[in-house]
């Protein structure tokens, strides 16, 4: 093997024949430092047995495998955007064969993040809602605006996805809110208001409320709202395109290679936690 080969980050796509897993599939391609090694879906799809790169017409020598003994075989970095089960068990197949992993699928109960923390003892793992660069900044401002805007301000988080999301409200929605009840000293469990119907009584002012929604093929915009007396102030992301997930997601593999252990998020991995 030539040494530029072996500089290559060997990569393993999870829910390979879907819309998220073509766009890594093609960055992983376009990319010169990556090489897919690795293409996963669920038994019975019939994209079982077709090549990674068929639906883009690009032939790439990795069959698509529902076996995930066969398919993260060779592999040092998963990247899996499916559903927490899916991504569990994948996850445990990655701990046995040490192949680290960048998780962006959402969802997750408490039980679950914990089975992956356990888990990131044995590998390394880069664990967000959100892999684009502009979330994770926009994140960071959100924690600037929400120390600076304590008294006085009511925090609304709208987030619009396409219709076939099936989570609610989305990872990223959830994460703002998180990041601005850390910043305010406060627990989001304590302080979240997801629905609001009928005669619901004045608004607590230690609230932060979500609104969510599904419509169409939106790839995903997410507003958040500080409403004061006499002016409010809005911070937005809107993204046209699941390319920057797939970018983000990259940037994540290589930031894992050489980690042996260790749960880390995209502010490690953009060096926004320093």
């Amino acid at each position: 093997m030539s040494s530029a080969a072996q500089n290559l980050h060997r990569v393993c796509i999870a829910g390979a024949s879907g819309r998220m897993g073509q766009m890594l599939v093609d960055t992983v391609r376009a990319s010169g430092d990556c090489v897919l090694s690795g293409a996963l879906d669920i038994p019975g799809s019939p994209a079982i047995g077709l090549d990674a790169g068929a639906f883009g017409g690009q032939a790439t020598g990795v069959a698509i495998t529902a076996d995930l003994a066969t398919g993260l075989s060779g592999s040092q970095c998963l990247i899996d955007f499916t559903r927490p089960e899916g991504t569990l068990a994948h996850l445990r197949e990655c701990v046995k064969q040490g192949v680290n992993v960048v998780i962006g699928t959402t969802g997750f109960t408490d039980e679950q993040k914990a089975e992956i923390a356990e888990a990131s003892k044995s590998i390394a793992i880069m664990m967000a809602p959100n892999m684009s660069v502009g979330v994770n900044v926009t994140l960071k401002l959100l924690e600037m605006a929400a120390k600076a805007l304590s008294t006085g301000y009511d925090i609304e988080i709208v987030e619009a996805h396409h219709r076939h999301k099936v989570d609610a409200p989305s990872g990223t929605a959830l994460k703002m809110g998180e990041v601005i009840a850390d910043a305010l000293g406060r627990d989001l469990k304590d302080c979240a208001v997801y629905a609001r119907e009928g005669v619901t009584g004045a608004r607590d002012p230690s609230s932060i409320g979500f609104a969510t929604i599904r419509g169409g093929d939106i790839v995903g915009d997410h507003t958040v709202l500080f409403a004061g007396i006499g002016e409010r102030i809005e911070i937005s992301h809107k993204s046209s395109s699941r390319a920057t997930y797939a970018q983000g997601s990259l940037r994540a593999v290589r930031f894992l290679a050489g980690k042996t252990s260790g749960l880390y998020d995209m502010f490690d991995v953009l060096g926004l936690n320093k």
